[in-house]
């Protein structure tokens, strides 16, 4: 019997049919383990529909506003998989990022994520205030990671457009002449082709992101024509 991904069987019902599922090329990732559970691929969105109707292991949840308590409980209501959710940590810094930190902890999120920006002194802070996994966000090799570690960072998300292979290879070897543990997480925006994924998850990548945008309506519009062509 042939057991591969691509045999697979599948169950799934009428009314179910439209989930947004995440790249198949992502499962060639390592994974990382959150609380025991293995997290593959991370659903980008604030979309409450979308985030209800995916089969990512996970749901990354920033955004360019400033971090709202109210946004976090909507997610928490609708989400059945791990929320990371984004807490600031650059305009939004020291006891507000500390404060919806602890809030989204209290509200079901599994790790926090701090953005590029943030102070040292802040991530020293979050990680008094709360228990879950820190995440930093890297979008450039000005920084030092060791002084992220030891202020806290127990993973980096890397976000570094096109040049994101180039970033996470940086930050392994980075790691490497540390002397710190190779299997230090990292999660990687993917981009927008199988290709850009599998260079990601070369360079080192144990689990990756990837964008929602427009799938709602996407998914409404061919819904619609569907309809109208029926009818």
């Amino acid at each position: 019997m042939n057991n591969s991904i691509e045999n697979i069987p599948n169950l799934s019902s009428k009314l179910r049919a439209d989930i947004v599922e995440t790249p198949a090329v992502i499962q060639q990732a390592s994974g990382l383990k959150l609380f025991g559970k293995k997290i593959k691929s991370i659903i980008y969105t604030t979309d409450v529909a979308v985030i209800a109707n995916c089969n990512a292991d996970a749901v990354l949840v920033v955004y360019p506003w400033t971090p709202n308590t109210r946004i976090l409980e909507a997610v928490s209501t609708v989400s059945n998989i791990p929320i990371l959710a984004g807490i600031g940590g650059g305009l939004t810094n020291g006891i507000k990022s500390t404060v919806v930190g602890l809030f989204a902890e209290e509200n079901g999120a599994q790790a926090v994520v701090l953005n590029a920006p943030t102070p040292v002194e802040t991530i020293r802070n979050v990680k008094k205030a709360v228990d879950v996994p820190i995440i930093y966000t890297v979008v450039n090799s000005n920084l030092d990671i060791k002084e992220r570690i030891d202020a806290g960072v127990k993973a980096f998300n890397i976000a570094g457009g096109k040049d994101t292979p180039k970033l996470v290879n940086w930050v392994r070897n980075e790691l490497k002449r540390l002397g710190l543990d190779e299997s230090f997480p990292i999660i990687a925006s993917g981009g927008k082709t199988d290709e850009q994924i599998l260079e990601t998850i070369h360079a080192g990548a144990n689990a990756v992101s990837f964008t929602a945008y427009g799938i709602t309506e996407a998914t409404f519009q061919r819904k619609m024509e569907k309809y109208r062509r029926e009818n």
